[in-house]
């Protein structure tokens, strides 16, 4: 038996990014029911790649009863839908063998890892005091993605002095703009941007200077975009959300290690059961991003730790 319930969770504050803002964050929980076991798994359908809970729920009820993990691959795209149900199923299967999803999957025993902190898009000030309140964390995510930011990531240096910080431009950026910006992001001690251009418009990206890491995060979504980002981008940013569950995930993170390539592991805003996955990929990543339960009022119970050693693996009660 497969049962899709839709879930919503009230942010700690107002979240913005350079495409828009959002109070909530909407997610899709799947519940699946076989030889008296249960496993479960959730997704955040994006807008920004032509999903609604509508649709992402047609989907995951489009897939055939009894299907397993290897035939899922084949029966949906990349995508929400996808993760929602390959999530789900290796929850289930960890809980009937009983054994941990890392063991089943020939993985080395999860860490905790440390994981970025966002700081939302806001105006230079608020984003300063952002910034002060949440200094003492080891690394914090900045989003921008407008022709002002300038004044934004001057604020938050000013206001995190000695925190790593990396940066989320979401598509926002010009090649021009860019190329302004990039001294400026060297000179205030960014460590890293993400996605400064937009998807299937980020070719400059080959041919102008890239003084600091480039991380593709929309232009890159599971193994076979690998091949038009070379040249292009330094890292990728895997989330579960866009490879359409960990199967794909793991094979993505491998295949993007033997390129050369750098690994971020983020996330879109979901609950700790949306996170749970993510932390199997994220051992061993040059950047990780899982802060979603950070950033809402309410979470699940039990929900995933956080400490000073980062976010820790999740329980058996909760999934995996």
């Amino acid at each position: 038996m497969l049962a899709v319930y839709e879930d919503r969770f009230a942010l700690a504050e107002v979240f913005t990014i350079a495409r828009g803002s959002r109070t909530h964050a909407d997610v899709l929980r799947v519940e699946l029911h076989r030889e008296g076991v249960s496993g479960h798994g959730e997704s955040v359908p994006y807008a920004r790649y032509g999903e609604t809970m509508a649709s992402v729920r047609a989907q995951i009820e489009s897939v055939a009863v009894g299907i397993d993990r290897a035939g899922l691959q084949s029966a949906l795209p990349a995508g929400a839908a996808r993760n929602a149900l390959d999530s789900a199923l290796w929850d289930w299967e960890a809980k009937r063998a009983g054994q941990p999803v890392w063991e089943l999957a020939g993985l080395a025993a999860p860490r905790p890892v440390l994981t970025a902190f966002t700081l939302s898009l806001d105006t230079p000030a608020k984003m300063e005091l952002a910034a002060r309140k949440h200094a003492h964390r080891p690394l914090l995510k900045i989003k921008l993605g407008t022709p002002d930011d300038m004044a934004r990531l001057e604020a938050v240096r000013r206001g995190a002095p000695k925190t790593r910080i990396i940066v989320d431009a979401n598509e926002g950026w010009s090649a021009e703009i860019y190329a302004d910006l990039a001294p400026h992001l060297l000179r205030l001690g960014v460590a890293m941007v993400e996605q400064p251009l937009p998807a299937g418009a980020d070719e400059m990206l080959a041919e102008i200077a890239r003084p600091l890491p480039v991380c593709a995060d929309e232009s890159c979504h599971d193994r076979a975009s690998l091949a038009g980002l070379k040249g292009k981008y330094d890292m990728v940013n895997i989330k579960l959300d866009k490879t359409g569950g960990l199967t794909e995930a793991l094979g993505l993170r491998d295949a993007a290690r033997a390129e050369g390539y750098g690994v971020m592991v983020g996330c879109m805003v979901g609950s700790s059961l949306a996170m749970a996955p993510a932390v199997l990929v994220a051992q061993g990543a040059d950047v990780v991003d899982l802060d979603g339960p950070l950033l809402l009022a309410e979470d699940r119970d039990p929900p995933l730790h956080y400490d000073d050693k980062g976010v820790h693996p999740p329980l058996p009660a909760l999934w995996g």
